[in-house]
């Protein structure tokens, strides 16, 4: 079965993320901005998801996880949640 390992960043509206999208582009922290800005409870852990198989994340998520790119932050990406930035490190 496939699995990844991902973090991100979750937050209220999609100006947020834009502006915390370019601040990673320009090189902060991925961790510390979670932390910092993040509502999801994986913010404690600089936005960790630790490893994610197919199905465990909403759909939209479990799309950018699992189809697009790794090593790139993606997004904003829309869920009922909110508004994530999502960076993926590996998936087999």
């Amino acid at each position: 079965m496939a699995k990844a390992l991902a973090r991100h960043i979750l937050v209220k509206t999609e100006a947020e993320a834009e502006q915390l999208k370019k601040r990673l582009a320009n090189g902060e922290d991925f961790a510390t901005l979670a932390k910092k800005h993040s509502i999801c409870p994986s913010a404690k852990r600089g936005g960790d998801l630790g490893e994610v198989r197919p199905g465990q994340m909403v759909r939209v998520i479990d799309q950018v996880i699992f189809k697009k790119p790794v090593r790139t932050i993606h997004g904003p990406v829309k869920s009922q949640f909110g508004y994530h930035l999502v960076q993926v490190f590996f998936r087999d």
